[in-house]
């Protein structure tokens, strides 16, 4: 087939793709290979692709391609997460705009709309990573809330409760008035932000004119002060023992008490003590047991108990309950003020403490295992900096609030009688006979409002998308668990790893992987976090339009090291998408190769034999870099080798000159690297890949000889000797660029080179090389340096080009002394490495020896040059 000018990506990407899945080529089935298992981090209903996503899903795509093209069983599983909070919310909006209230519709009725609504919105971002080219297993795809996702989620539940790790009591829980549900700590994003600090004064009962200052950034909160506290040490205050202030505007007494921990250098040394609306007040009002007030609604508004402002929203009232202090003459003063407020990471609403009964998973007991198998190195987390955080979070790990008061989830099986006495059991079948074991009434009998924690169910999703917990001695379970990877996001690391491994260790007594990725944040080339708000995040369909796939693909890999933050830039598509046209045009110059019957020069089998080496030599390296899940090393590798190695020095080594044939064997030796060549990339490229391996230069292949199942190439061992020379002979063509470059001298003119007796290397042998690359007119050794010259040292090798135009002496000078600067300090700097005891002592051999040889390359070019300055 004829290749159009540059690389058309529409023309190949939903082909190639349709064919993958009609191939079954994703598919994954238990057989005798070594398995090799990722599971998506399934994506929210909500969703659509986006930078982070594209990043995330591209690292596990070039994963999961090499392993199964180096014969692994390999299986991606995908799905989605039903997201509780987040997608409730989408289905709240929904209705408002179809003028529905929430409140007005039954539970069943709004589950009907909610499910309607995932139905035609929910699969839209699988759809979308279809598009970056996921090769995950489609028939796999699972959601948390599948019926028999859902029936393992409940079958959990039920477990630990009989385990004696989920117990229902009143806690203070952080409460997010626009979801109007409880969040766990790992769904509070604390930020600083600016506020102000009112100093308010409680008068003191029974004295005139005296008052208590009082600092708080809440004053909406004070109608709910149970009493102030100081410290019994502070000698300021001793005098007020037993007595009692006002609440300024509600005029309720309430006591003044003591207890050790008001710090006394902190604001006024006075402390409103606001049992129902801060974790802290809460615990220092058990102690003393003071009355708490609860003035909030669940949306935030004001209720009855506050007395004034009532129906108010807090922060409306906050505003005018200063109006009303001021005007009451009960403002001291105000000032400006940084502090940590709680944000709900799904509904960015400020977090109100609030006392509610719920749902809780102990933790401590359940946390160990998890931790120990990082700790163990069971499970690696890369990179090994987020280890310290996550060992402080399993180790200081608080009770995990586990009710969500929302209708989207799994319901929390639990049944209450008309006296509120409850059970826990699957059906209500079941609560019946639960309830009568005890001796308790029946009537009445409804099932608990609040659903489970979405993260409750994707804790489980390793297991629960292998049936593992329903089917425990299943094929799939005991074949794909544990999985290999997990690739994820640090935000993530303590909502859902750590719940997978602590549910992994619960139900199959393993960790559910063995190493976790973590991606770093997608920015923008000005370092700010890549959001629709700021307008700074791009559309990466739109990209995968402009710049294709796999242009898009690598040019997010090129600078994405693990666990550092990704510093985007459009431009680096355009750089995915120029290797992808110089490879296609590489491509496209050996099939305009006109085939000759001669047998392959000498000149060409060296060049050969030293891409080979250099081939097999790089290889280590990408072997090494995806061992230690360097991906953007291994892509950068790859992309050097080819671009620089085999187009811009292997192709023009061996290309005929113009109009000219080159050798059916130079031809078939190219062919065969650029075969490999289209395995190495097709992981990270997998469209243009895939194109070009169906060309018919290499032949009519069979419907299922494709490059996603290739088999990935294996480093073989190599020559160093081929390589260090063929260093030497590149470095030489380069100086010689160089020099042209300087003197702007056309390529099309040849020049001499000569080269000085006592070479390392017999440069004759290669002259051909050194001249098809650098145009040389001769090619000769002389034992004097030559007049009127400029000279360049490779290693301790001096080479002159003489030239027609007569060479400046001082420009010349100028040059060499730069350059005799530079030796300078770099023989001063290994030269302090040598003569440290420590280093040659503890260093291995190798490397002293490599020192050693720098120190004496450097002070053969130092002679070097001062005898040129010399001759100048």
């Amino acid at each position: 087939m004829s290749l159009t000018k540059t690389y058309n990506p529409n023309d190949t990407e939903d082909k190639w793709y349709t064919y993958w899945l009609e191939k079954k080529f994703f598919r994954s089935i238990p057989d005798e290979r070594e398995p090799y298992t990722i599971v998506m981090p399934p994506p929210n209903v909500t969703g659509v692709l986006h930078m982070g996503h594209m990043l995330n899903n591209t690292i596990q795509d070039v994963l999961i391609r090499r392993a199964r093209m180096q014969g692994k069983n390999a299986c991606w599983v995908p799905g989605t997460d039903h997201a509780s909070i987040a997608t409730e919310a989408k289905v709240v909006n929904m209705l408002k705009e179809r003028g529905i209230d929430k409140k007005s519709i039954s539970r069943e009725e709004f589950l009907e709309y909610a499910w309607e609504w995932k139905e035609k919105f929910g699969g839209i971002i699988l759809d979308q990573l279809k598009k970056l080219g996921a090769s995950c297993d489609w028939d796999r795809t699972r959601f948390t809330m599948d019926p028999d996702l859902s029936e393992s989620v409940i079958d959990t539940f039920i477990h630990l409760y009989r385990e004696g790790y989920i117990y229902r009591g009143i806690r203070m829980v952080n409460w997010d008035p626009m979801g109007q549900t409880a969040l766990s700590d790992e769904e509070v994003i604390r930020k600083e932000v600016d506020q102000r600090l009112f100093y308010l004064r409680y008068p003191i009962v029974g004295s005139d004119n005296e008052y208590l200052i009082i600092a708080t950034t809440r004053p909406e909160t004070i109608m709910a002060d149970a009493a102030i506290c100081v410290n019994p040490n502070d000698p300021r205050y001793q005098h007020l023992r037993g007595k009692k202030v006002i609440i300024p505007l509600v005029n309720r007494e309430i006591p003044i008490i003591e207890d050790e921990y008001v710090e006394m250098d902190f604001g006024t040394g006075c402390l409103k003590v606001t049992p129902a609306h801060d974790l802290n007040d809460f615990e220092l009002g058990q102690k003393h047991n003071l009355e708490v007030i609860d003035i909030l609604n669940d949306d935030g508004s004001l209720n009855d108990k506050a007395q004034i402002l009532i129906g108010q929203d807090r922060f409306a009232a906050r505003k005018n309950i200063i109006t009303l202090l001021e005007s009451d003459g009960k403002i001291e003063k105000i000032e400006n003020y940084k502090s940590q407020v709680g944000f709900s990471e799904r509904t960015d609403a400020v977090i109100e403490p609030k006392l509610s009964m719920q749902w809780f998973c102990k933790m401590d007991e359940l946390a160990k295992p998890a931790l120990d198998y990082v700790m163990i190195g069971e499970v690696n987390l890369i990179p090994d900096k987020f280890t310290n955080s996550y060992k402080h979070w399993m180790e200081n790990v608080k009770d995990w609030c586990i009710s969500r008061q929302l209708w989207w989830g799994q319901r929390i099986p639990a049944w209450f009688n008309k006296d509120n006495e409850w059970v826990v059991a699957k059906t209500e079948a079941d609560a019946i006979i639960e309830f009568e074991k005890e001796g308790k009434s029946v009537e009445g009998i409804v099932q608990e409002e609040d659903v489970l924690d979405t993260w409750f169910s994707s804790g489980l999703w390793p297991i629960s998308v292998f049936d593992g917990l329903k089917n425990p001695e299943g094929a799939d379970i005991n074949y794909y668990y544990p999985t290999n990877d997990l690739i994820t996001a640090p935000e993530i690391l303590f909502f859902w790893v750590a719940r997978m491994m602590i549910f992994g260790h619960e139900f199959k007594n393993q960790a559910p992987f063995k190493n976790v990725y973590l991606t770093g944040i997608v920015r923008d080339k000005l370092g700010r976090k890549m959001s629709k708000s700021l307008g700074n995040s791009p559309d990466p369909l739109e990209l995968m339009k402009l710049y294709g796939t796999d242009g898009v693909r690598v040019g997010m890999l090129l600078s994405s090291p693990a666990g550092n933050d990704l510093m985007f830039d459009v431009s680096y598509c355009e750089q995915g998408r120029n290797f992808a046209n110089k490879i296609w045009n590489a491509f496209r110059l050996v099939k305009s190769w006109e085939l000759n019957d001669e047998k392959a020069s000498a000149a060409d089998l060296k060049v050969a034999k030293w891409f080979e080496s250099r081939f097999n030599s790089v290889l280590v390296e990408i072997e090494d870099h995806f061992d230690n899940y360097r991906l953007s090393d291994a892509l950068m590798a790859t992309y050097k080798l080819i671009w620089d190695d085999f187009c811009a020095w292997y192709l023009e080594w061996v290309k005929p000159p113009y109009q000219q044939s080159i050798s059916k064997e130079t031809f078939e030796i190219t062919r065969s690297f650029f075969e490999r060549i289209l395995t190495l990339i097709h992981p990270f490229m997998p469209f243009i890949s895939e194109e070009l391996w169906h060309d018919e230069l290499f032949g009519e292949r069979s419907e299922l000889d494709c490059c996603i199942v290739a088999t990935y190439p294996k480093s073989q061992p190599f020559d160093q000797s081929i390589l260090k020379e063929f260093k030497q002979l590149q470095s030489i063509i380069t100086e010689i660029r160089n020099i042209r470059n300087a003197k702007q001298i056309s390529p099309k003119e040849p020049l001499p080179l000569f080269y000085k007796e006592g070479s390392t290397v017999d440069y004759k042998d290669c002259e051909f090389l050194i001249s098809k690359l650098a145009n040389l007119s001769e090619l000769t050794l002389v034992k004097e340096n030559p007049t009127s010259a400029i000279s360049f040292l490779i290693g301790r090798d001096e080479f002159f080009v003489p030239i027609s135009q007569n060479v400046d002496p001082e420009a010349e000078k100028e040059r060499i002394q730069k350059e005799i600067e530079y030796l300078t300090g770099f023989l001063k700097s290994v030269n302090a490495k040598l003569s440290n005891e420590r280093f040659v002592q503890n260093a291995k051999p190798e490397i002293v020896l490599n020192e050693q040889n720098k120190k004496a390359d450097a002070e053969a070019k130092l002679t070097s040059l001062m005898e040129s300055i010399a001759s100048l």
